[in-house]
């Protein structure tokens, strides 16, 4: 069944009822072509439920859906991970917030660091913000989230490091760490409810005085193996392991 995303207040358990808005309205009717009768899943993005609808109006400006049964998701991770991504090149972050999205990532938080070639200025990344968002809640559609992953605005290393202090685990795989077993231990002790943030360097990798304020905030170097891994690799990399672990 196809999966849209609706704002709570759109969802009326007293008397069944959906109300799809918005762009959605256009996409069901001239692009799915979908008729009264067919069944769809609607989540509100907040409360981890998946809504499973009848169609029963198509409107001019809106669907009309019976909700028929409400279910747990059983999408989303146990874990909540936030991808610290430095700033790649060209349309990279298009790709790796829309794969990110797709194994389970929470958030994904765009990171300036001293070796990113891309430089946004206020204009640019809010117009970057806004389209990287809109990739996150098609992929999120796609994957069947029952969550649109938020993608946040720029921040500095600094920053970064800042945001993620108070979370239970924090990894940055670097190309000088050693030690597959430690990132097997770190990975087989995950827990259910934990806050994982994970730091993944730009083209280039991080500067040795990133690696040296990491590890001066506790954030823990790790190794994904022997091979050095493109910037939109590494997350995707962390990412499996930790659905694997967790899903």
């Amino acid at each position: 069944m196809y999966q849209f995303f609706v704002e709570p207040h759109q969802v009326n358990i007293n008397d069944n009822s959906v109300i799809i808005l918005g762009n959605d309205v256009n996409h069901i009717k001239n692009v799915l072509r979908m008729k009264t009768g067919e069944r769809i899943v609607v989540s509100n993005g907040q409360d981890g439920k998946a809504y499973e609808c009848e169609i029963a109006a198509l409107e001019e400006d809106c669907v009309r859906c019976r909700l028929d049964s409400v279910k747990e998701d059983e999408a989303e991770l146990p874990v909540k991970v936030y991808l610290f991504q430095g700033l790649p090149k060209a349309d990279k972050m298009e790709l790796i917030i829309q794969k990110a999205v797709e194994l389970g990532v929470y958030q994904v938080i765009p990171v300036s660091t001293k070796r990113c070639v891309v430089k946004l200025d206020d204009k640019k990344a809010k117009s970057k913000i806004a389209r990287w968002q809109g990739i996150a809640e098609a992929a999120a559609k796609q994957s069947k989230r029952g969550m649109i992953p938020q993608v946040a605005d720029v921040c500095s290393f600094a920053q970064a490091v800042k945001r993620a202090a108070d979370m239970e685990v924090r990894l940055i795989p670097y190309e000088l760490a050693e030690g597959m077993d430690t990132t097997r231990e770190i990975m087989n002790s995950l827990k259910p409810g934990q806050e994982v943030a994970v730091f993944i360097g730009p083209e280039g990798g991080f500067e040795e005085a990133e690696i040296q304020l990491a590890l001066e905030h506790q954030i823990q170097p790790i190794t994904l193996g022997r091979r050095i891994l493109r910037t939109e690799t590494a997350g995707f990399t962390v990412l499996s392991w930790i659905m694997y672990q967790m899903g």
